[in-house]
């Protein structure tokens, strides 16, 4: 048989292979791509319902207490929200943009398959116009051998079938190129949406921040509003110690527990118990208020700081000092924005006046990986991190347990 004509059927049947295998890996991309989309998309839906919702209690305290604390306290958790909710936009409004460009860059792809693919089966039905054909049967009974006569039997129902092939996968290009520039067309006017929407909400933002900042004036040139902006943060205080309780008697513990041992097996590192002193600090900047009791000279009363106050540069990464398992996003009056990770054996950092946050609940993090930036989210005195280890049941001195500076 001849062998330039084995080598063009087997190019070509490996080329239809080739092209039919890039349809179903988009198809499986496609899928994922839509699993992501919906989970975005039910997490901002989540996030409006909760805006939604915080705003109607908000607007009910407000009638209740005209307090400048109360105030800014409401107008803080309604900032917290809204910034996440931007975050999350921003989030979706990315996927999108990459997923456009992923499906230009195939349907270019796809293209130029199909124009190969046309010229191939152009040049096929050239060459039989030219030449003629013999009939099947008159090249089978024309062969010199019984055994030329198999082959020829079979390498005619191949090149069949591959011409078959031909006008099938042009078909399903044609289709699928289709689909996908509808696919890009629709994810734009989404990618358009959320755009807008972003912008919506940064528009909101800056109003409430402007209010915020007033009500912040009030705040420091009052005695009686300062009093009750700390009364707030000790009943912050006693909130984060009922979610602490929570968390660690929440059904996931055991898994949670579980993850964390395998990370730290995968990275080999030692446990957090056995890092005190060696730990990284959360964020560069100098510490304006340590740990424990301190006296305030306004008000004349003696406050409990249950971790330490870094002060920074807005914008500032905010880091995890170790590997762990974020266990919670929230805003807690006081404290602001906080995220709380596990880092397994009972021992938990927190995070709060923290902005743009980066990571989910969940989330497996590593020592060093960025979780938020440095903001003033309920803070009074401007940009900065607050900063806890929780160990045992106990507020531990971060100090003693960060690398000494």
């Amino acid at each position: 048989m001849n062998w330039v004509l084995l080598k063009s059927m087997f190019r070509r049947i490996t080329i239809i292979l080739f092209l039919i295998s890039q349809v179903i890996w988009s198809q499986s991309d496609d899928r994922d791509f839509q699993k992501e989309l919906k989970y975005q998309s039910k997490a901002i839906q989540d996030l409006k319902n909760e805006i939604k919702s915080t705003r109607s209690r908000l607007r009910s305290e407000e009638n209740r207490e005209k307090s400048a604390a109360r105030t800014i306290a409401n107008l803080e958790e309604e900032i917290s929200l809204v910034e996440r909710l931007i975050m999350q936009l921003k989030k979706e409004e990315n996927l999108a943009r990459v997923e456009i460009e992923k499906l230009e860059n195939e349907i270019t792809e796809n293209e130029v398959e199909l124009k190969e693919l046309r010229i191939r089966y152009a040049n096929r039905a050239i060459h039989v116009y030219k030449k003629g054909s013999l009939s099947d049967i008159e090249k089978v009974l024309s062969s010199t051998s019984w055994r030329q006569a198999v082959y020829r039997t079979k390498y005619q129902k191949i090149i069949s079938q591959i011409d078959q092939q031909h006008k099938k996968q042009i078909r399903s290009l044609l289709v699928n190129i289709g689909k996908k520039k509808l696919n890009v067309e629709a994810i734009l006017r989404k990618s358009i949406s959320l755009k807008k929407e972003r912008e919506k909400q940064m528009a909101e933002l800056r109003v409430k921040r402007k209010q915020k900042k007033r009500e912040l004036e009030k705040i420091r040139n009052s005695k009686t509003e300062l009093a009750k902006y700390i009364t707030q943060k000790e009943e912050g205080v006693k909130q984060l110690e009922e979610l602490i309780g929570k968390i660690k008697d929440d059904k996931a513990k055991a898994e949670r527990a579980e993850r964390i041992r395998r990370q730290r097996e995968a990275l080999k590192t030692k446990s957090f118990a056995a890092l005190k002193g060696q730990l990284s600090w959360p964020a560069s900047g100098r510490v304006i208020s340590k740990f424990g009791r301190k006296w305030n000279p306004e008000l004349k009363t003696t406050t409990n700081n249950t971790g330490i106050d870094i002060k920074g540069k807005p914008g500032t990464p905010v880091t995890a000092v170790m590997g762990g398992i974020v266990t919670t996003i929230t805003f807690i009056r006081g404290y602001g924005n906080i995220i709380i990770v596990d880092h397994g054996g009972d021992f938990f950092t927190i995070y709060s006046h923290v902005t743009k946050i980066q990571t989910n609940v969940d989330s497996e993090v590593r020592a060093g990986d960025i979780l938020a930036y440095m903001g003033d989210s309920g803070s009074i005195n401007g940009s900065k991190l607050h900063f806890e280890i929780w160990g045992k049941d106990q507020k531990l001195d971060p100090e003693k347990w960060l690398v000494k500076k």
